[in-house]
């Protein structure tokens, strides 16, 4: 399994994406993927070709609602050494923490 962060962005629209994030939030519901919505990105898990496909479905929710220019940051973390989920991460520092 791999993790991506994405962050879609509509430019030239209102000051809140609230609504556009809202609508990603549903495609990512009607999938078979895990993810978690965070104040700055959204995070996925599943397998990269997953993760590509959902994310360009992603990117064109805000077309399809008549914005002219998306800018879409994608960043994944594909470690095949071992299985990785959501929440794995931060388990591991809290560990450390401890």
């Amino acid at each position: 399994m791999a993790l991506m962060q994405i962050s879609v962005i509509p430019l030239g629209t209102i000051p809140s994406y609230a609504a556009f994030v809202a609508d990603f939030q549903k495609v990512l519901a009607a999938s078979n993927l895990s993810f978690t919505l965070t104040d700055m990105a959204t995070i996925v898990e599943g397998d990269t070709a997953e993760l590509l496909a959902i994310a360009a479905k992603i990117h064109e929710i805000p077309y399809s609602k008549g914005v002219q220019r998306v800018l879409t940051s994608i960043s994944i973390d594909d470690r095949r050494d071992k299985a990785v989920h959501l929440g794995d991460k931060i388990q591991a520092v809290k560990n450390k923490l401890q």
